[in-house]
């Protein structure tokens, strides 16, 4: 039986704020729950290849973490600066016709360079993996972490009716994508300091 700890810290991790959840938010509101579904499948399935990865070679990673950290945080800085840019310019997909949420594989690879997903997955695979195995924590990951990310698509588009206005989209999507900026400077602050 896993240990009760597990659920609740994936949950937390799944739920609060962080790189995937703003940009998830933001594709529900621009794009709607369903058009934004290959996004999440591509979150969940990315951060479970991480886990996977590290549960099968974490002595190895672990000794090329402070080697890999800064390049990975520097990588998925500049990504995160990318896509905040990208919101901030975006329109209503109405008006701007090339507008498409991020595919499945966009999704996944993005984890690799999400620090969050990072930590998240590093210590559910140092916490349970060993007493636990594999395919329940896999398992048990999944099904926590699959409604947390929903939640934040889904949400996105019931915020959707309420940003119809353009002003309002493009308010909401300047505060998005300054929070998601915002992040990735904190981060690389946190690196250097």
């Amino acid at each position: 039986m896993i240990d009760p700890s597990f659920f609740s810290y994936v949950t937390v991790m799944s739920i609060t704020p962080g790189p995937n959840n703003l940009l998830l938010a933001t594709s529900g509101v621009n794009f709607g729950l369903r058009r934004t579904l290959p996004m999440i499948g591509g979150f969940l399935l990315g951060c479970m290849v991480q886990l996977l990865l590290l549960a099968l070679a974490l002595d190895l990673l672990l000794s090329w973490m402070e080697e890999i950290r800064k390049p990975l945080t520097l990588l998925g800085c500049a990504w995160m600066l990318w896509l905040s840019w990208k919101i901030w310019r975006s329109a209503a997909p109405t008006l701007q016709a090339k507008a498409r949420p991020m595919t499945t594989l966009g999704g996944a690879l993005f984890q690799a360079i999400n620090p969050k997903a990072w930590l998240m997955v590093s210590n559910v695979a140092l916490l349970y993996i060993a007493d636990n195995g594999i395919v329940t924590v896999l398992t048990g990951y999944a099904l926590l972490n699959l409604p947390c990310i929903l939640l934040w698509a889904f949400l996105g588009e019931r915020l959707r009716v309420l940003l119809t206005v353009e002003w309002k989209r493009r308010l909401f999507n300047s505060v998005m994508a300054g929070s998601l900026a915002l992040t990735a400077l904190w981060m690389l602050y946190e690196v250097w300091r």
